[in-house]
């Protein structure tokens, strides 16, 4: 994987000192996630290079963005690519574990949003950043969405990423500390492949579910109408 700088329209991201790169789950976060809202206040948990607050720093005119990130060299990266953005005074990020962070704030967000590690296979690679970053275990989805209901305004969204496959448990546990689905994009490589990604948004209000897909390629590299017009305001070449 590159470790090269990730140049967007109106910011770059430096990843040499992290594990996990620039990846398409966490710039279609950023993209998707509704802010109608007009939120005030952001948090991003496990923000690795802190993509995702950027783009939503970029998107919206909330006044406080914060990121939570337990990875040293991440957590350094991190806070350095939020001081070289035109964003730094509204953005800022804790050296924490979500289990740290939860028992020491009191604040509540009117947004929260994660693209949270997956891997819950018994497989680990020799790199620990990576696996921190990347398996289950090190952020478990009860303990996520319990938090995020800790951490959530009465009135807020939680937006995250997840597999496909993962979609029925990761509701079912929202759902026991009365977090419910409101909005789901179901993501596809290209027209024929199966669906790989789910990213849903949730809050405290039960409602009709509104579900849409997004396919990304037609053919390689050539890409949908839909995914470059919601990724248009960031890669440099849509």
């Amino acid at each position: 994987m590159s470790k090269k700088p990730f140049v967007f329209k109106q910011f770059t991201i430096n990843q040499d000192k992290c594990a996990m790169k620039i990846g398409t789950d966490a710039v279609l976060l950023g993209a998707w996630t509704p802010i109608d809202l007009n939120p005030f206040s952001i948090l991003d948990i496990g923000a690795g290079t802190g993509v995702i607050a950027l783009m939503l720093a970029q998107r919206s005119f909330a006044q406080l963005i914060d990121g939570i990130e337990i990875d040293d060299s991440a957590y350094e990266q991190c806070v350095d690519n939020f001081e070289q953005s035109d964003w730094g005074d509204r953005l800022f990020c804790y050296h924490a574990s979500l289990e740290e962070f939860v028992d020491e704030i009191d604040d509540k967000y009117d947004l929260i949003v994660s693209n949270p590690p997956f891997y819950s296979e018994d497989y680990k690679s020799d790199n620990n950043s990576r696996d921190l970053a990347r398996f289950q275990d090190a952020m478990p989805f009860d303990h996520l969405v319990e938090s995020v209901s800790k951490l959530l305004s009465k009135n807020g969204t939680f937006c995250v990423v997840i597999p496909f496959k993962e979609e029925p448990h990761f509701i079912e546990l929202a759902s026991q500390v009365n977090l419910y689905p409101n909005n789901i994009l179901h993501i596809k490589g290209n027209p024929t492949s199966e669906i790989k990604r789910s990213l849903i948004e949730f809050s405290f209000r039960k409602s009709e579910i509104q579900k849409e897909e997004l396919i990304i390629e037609i053919d390689r590299h050539k890409y949908t109408e839909d995914y470059i017009n919601l990724t248009k305001d960031f890669y440099l070449k849509m």
